[in-house]
């Protein structure tokens, strides 16, 4: 890794930090008008199926190469690069719409554009905080950037939902255009070493063959690699089920599906800001352990709540949990991993998280419609909590946290 000296750090994680929020709040912004304009134009669920993939299988699909390229040129080029791109296409097809040229083809077409280069861009990101952070500081940073990421996501709605009812769809695209913009230009400002290769570089499919041999043969990454699939496969029905539990057993006032949503962000707001001050457990496997249990306590908790205030402070307190989770295997990945390696690594993680949950939407949807969602619920969070107490009771794997011996 690079040795990030002095306090020059701060400012290149300032500028960093700056520039993917700007980016990001545009992103999503456009991702609810998007969600908003099928559900509003349409009412159709299979249309918004079709959008669902467009966002998410070109991203799948890039992100293997992407790692690669993440691990072959400048991070810092294939950020911008990236937004450029994205943008780009977003202003193509504000343009149609505001010439009257109103296809949900246009979208579908724009939303593939748009998740290549989200894509191209996440390993990037994930990669290059090591190069411009002290590794000693990587927790607290990656915290703070949780914390900035919910505050966004909490923010993005609202804005989105502003610019969609006063100003038209156009208009919330045309504003992801600009952030993406200030975005670059605030970037263009972030000084960072060049990655130093020892090597010769190779073809893109024999690096990236490289890197899943690397992945296969690292034995703490595996082990984290099937951690994680196991647990997004799990935590599928709160992540994508509550707002239907909410409906089917609460009310189905929007004021209700609001407070649900609200409820988990406030919780990983405060998740972030404790784990940038307080930075978790020494050991990372550790704290993602105790995270997973205390998710499946939680889950298993909603499952059985029959008063919505209770419910709801059930669902801040597991929204506590989340950037707690998060941070500790990003900087577990970031502590262990050979920095020529760690854009393919991030690509497979991608990967991972990307197909998991839609995968467990696939079986934990269908099985919704049969039982009662609390009894997912308490089912996936006993299994959780099992998950976490193997991890708690293997000695080995506890002790695989390189980063930190």
């Amino acid at each position: 890794m690079h040795d990030v000296k002095g306090n020059q750090w701060i400012l290149r994680a300032v500028i960093f930090l700056t520039s993917q929020t700007i980016s990001l709040f545009g992103s999503s912004i456009v991702g609810f008008a998007i969600i908003w304009y099928i559900t509003l134009e349409t009412s159709s669920g299979s249309l918004m199926t079709i959008s669902i993939l467009c966002t998410f299988l070109p991203q799948i699909l890039i992100s293997l190469f992407a790692g690669v390229w993440a691990d072959r040129y400048s991070r810092k080029k294939l950020i911008i690069f990236s937004d450029l791109f994205i943008s780009f296409a977003t202003l193509i097809l504000a343009i149609f719409f505001l010439s009257g040229v109103k296809s949900l083809s246009l979208i579908f077409l724009a939303s593939i554009i748009r998740s290549i280069g989200a894509g191209v861009q996440t390993p990037a990101v994930g990669a290059i905080l090591p190069q411009i952070v002290p590794m000693e500081k990587l927790t607290r940073v990656n915290g703070i950037n949780s914390v900035i990421s919910s505050v966004t996501l909490l923010l993005s709605p609202a804005v989105g939902a502003l610019l969609l009812g006063s100003a038209g769809f156009a208009y919330a695209l045309l504003f992801d255009v600009v952030t993406a913009i200030i975005a670059v230009i605030v970037l263009s400002f972030l000084q960072v070493e060049a990655i130093v290769k020892s090597e010769k570089a190779a073809s893109t499919i024999k690096e990236l063959i490289s890197g899943i041999r690397y992945i296969r043969e690292h034995i703490l990454i595996k082990y984290l690699l099937i951690f994680y699939a196991l647990f997004f496969f799990l935590i599928t029905p709160a992540a994508f089920l509550t707002p239907l539990l909410v409906e089917r057993s609460f009310g189905s006032d929007v004021w209700r599906l609001m407070a649900n949503e609200l409820s988990w962000t406030i919780g990983s707001v405060l998740g972030g800001i404790f784990i940038s001050i307080r930075g978790g457990f020494k050991n990372r496997i550790y704290t993602m352990a105790v995270a997973c249990l205390a998710f499946g306590i939680t889950f298993a908790l909603l499952g059985v709540a029959n008063n919505f205030i209770l419910y709801l402070t059930i669902m801040l307190i597991s929204g506590i949990f989340m950037p707690i989770f998060s941070t500790s295997e990003i900087v577990l990945i970031q502590e262990n991993v050979e920095e020529l390696m760690l854009g393919r690594v991030f690509s497979i993680i991608q990967i991972i998280a990307s197909v998991t949950m839609p995968l467990g939407m696939v079986i934990f949807g269908p099985i919704a419609d049969i039982i009662k969602i609390e009894y997912l619920m308490i089912g996936t969070g006993i299994f959780l909590s099992f998950l976490a107490l193997y991890i708690f009771s293997n000695k080995t794997i506890l002790c695989m946290d390189e980063g930190n011996k």
